[in-house]
């Protein structure tokens, strides 16, 4: 190869698709970096792709922000992307518009949760082929089911991570995050190579929208700024109309980067936390934040979004967490229960459907999806599925060691792990069967979970999403320990209200003369107009 300056190799070569290539330095061969497919692995060769497609949804435009229901998927799992196309009718049946799959960029060992990536270009070989994967996009299209993506643009795996070898610039020796060495986003060279895989999926894989995992650990905060306004800018330039959505995790709770120009919504775990206390009574670790007056902060969730908008959190040891966000339609929240995150972070991976009252959890449900937040769902959930999703990987010898202790050490400073013996029965997360476990099965109740979500799912497609793009909040209020009532005045005028109560003794509903949904004796539902 010859020098091109800056640290920059290369030749040029005849190279049709499916050539398989990778680079020599001094004695090592790598992967191409930015390479679109693997042939054995992130070890192995990198692999030349056609991305030429014979689309057959190819006039899809997508669907606006206000019309989403998320449902987040891990896709190896479900079988794959040829399995998981085959579950695509089931899942538009349930009233689900949108799926979210888990990061599909390649990573070390055969199975794994995705966020350890190293080769961020290239499809996970175990998951399908670059050609699958856009089958499963074209097919949810023809259903009507716009695809999202979960990319981890923060840091680097552990295994097969060669950048580190001959490109040390790539990273930031002055940062860091919690899995590995941080990028160095503000570097031109990262900044593009980062831009431009989040063009490649959605331009040649038609991707509808992206899920930035934990851009809290970016400290560039405008890079972030960048990235979304290139991304904005050159597919309006490319396909006026079309409908691309852009999604932040971001434990700093920002609300200056949730505007319609830079991303439409950010995952809201204030939500999650509030309603995990309140359905579990759970208060250790990160739940501390959400214990004191579970039903005041509910309140201020539904009717501001954030919880913290800027006052000190316990497990943030004091300090300032959030910016207020009381501005902000309700629609810029991603809400859920549950997600990859709040249920394989637990040591034995519990649903709700075993740590929560079931009635409670119905209430909860209803409202997850019929307040004007964008619901988010993970597998299993429509089917009431109390299958554990655990934490799973399929790293070597001392690296899975090294991974299988730390998980323990992670969970020594919970109660119910303080003595050896209960950590030694965290499963491994290396063995086959954490990860057989983990396949989300149908619950005992399936029917009945299947029958509210049908119903619940119908209701806000008929009733509440056609009205709810200029959706905004008219305050919230507790009517007891775990009760609270919330008001939004919808596109049309209307107001939509809820109210739920979460108590182990529910106090009486409000009497209505016309509600639009009733769970049991601690939900209910109606429209003002």
């Amino acid at each position: 190869m010859t020098p091109t300056g800056n640290g920059w190799w290369s030749v040029t070569l005849p190279a049709g698709p499916g050539t398989r290539y990778r680079f020599r330095i001094g004695d090592t061969a790598v992967p191409d970096p930015a390479a679109h497919a693997q042939s054995g692995g992130v070890h192995g060769w990198s692999v030349v792709v056609d991305h030429r497609h014979d689309w057959e949804a190819g006039d899809w435009r997508g669907r606006p922000w206000h019309e989403m229901v998320i449902l987040e998927c891990h896709a190896g799992l479900l079988g794959g992307f040829a399995d998981l196309m085959r579950q695509l009718p089931a899942i538009a049946d349930a009233g689900i518009t949108a799926i979210e799959l888990m990061p599909v960029g390649a990573f070390g060992g055969t199975r794994g949760w995705g966020y350890d990536g190293v080769l961020p270009h290239a499809v996970h070989e175990e998951y399908g082929s670059p050609a699958e994967l856009k089958t499963l996009v074209d097919a949810a299209h023809a259903l009507g089911v716009s695809v999202f993506l979960d990319v981890v643009y923060n840091h680097f795996g552990p295994d097969g991570n060669y950048l580190g070898l001959y490109a040390t610039d790539f990273f930031d020796p002055a940062a860091d995050t919690p899995w590995g060495g941080a990028v160095a986003v503000s570097r031109e060279p990262v900044a593009r190579f980062f831009i431009d895989n989040a063009l490649m999926w959605l331009r040649d894989y038609r991707i509808d929208g992206l899920r930035f995992d934990a851009v809290h650990a970016i400290r560039d905060v405008a890079f972030l700024d960048r990235m979304a306004a290139e991304i904005r800018a050159t597919l309006d330039a490319e396909s006026p109309g079309r409908h691309v959505h852009l999604v932040l995790e971001n434990e700093h709770n920002d609300a200056d980067r949730l505007h319609p120009a830079a991303f439409d919504a950010q995952w809201n775990d204030d939500f999650h936390n509030v309603l995990h206390v309140l359905l579990t009574g759970e208060a250790h670790a990160y739940y501390a934040d959400f214990a004191d007056r579970p039903a005041d902060r509910l309140a201020r969730c539904l009717g501001e979004g954030f919880i913290y908008q800027g006052e000190g959190s316990p497990n943030h040891d004091g300090r300032p967490r959030g910016t207020p966000s009381a501005h902000l339609p309700p629609t810029a929240f991603v809400s859920f229960l549950q997600n990859h995150d709040q249920i394989g972070n637990r040591a034995h991976g519990e649903r709700l459907t075993v740590l929560a009252d079931p009635e409670k959890l119905r209430a909860a449900t209803a409202l997850l999806l019929l307040c004007p937040q964008i619901p988010l769902l993970f597998m299993g959930d429509i089917d009431g599925s109390e299958t554990p999703f655990l934490f799973f990987t399929r790293f070597q010898d001392d690296l899975a060691d090294a991974v299988r202790e730390g998980r323990r050490r992670e969970f020594a400073k919970f109660p119910a792990f303080a003595d050896e013996a209960a950590r030694t029965r965290i499963p491994d997360p290396n063995a086959r069967s954490t990860f057989d476990q983990s396949r989300p099965e149908p619950g005992p109740q399936a029917e009945q979970w299947r029958a509210l979500y049908r119903d619940l799912l119908a209701l806000r497609r008929d009733r509440i999403v056609p009205y709810l793009a200029g959706a905004q909040a008219l305050g919230a209020h507790t009517t007891g320990d775990a009760a609270v009532t919330a008001r939004w005045r919808l596109d049309d005028g209307s107001i939509l209200g809820i109210a739920i109560d979460l108590a182990d003794v529910p106090a009486p509903l409000p009497e209505l003369a016309d509600p639009i949904a009733i769970v049991g004796d601690r939900f209910v539902a109606w429209i003002e107009r």
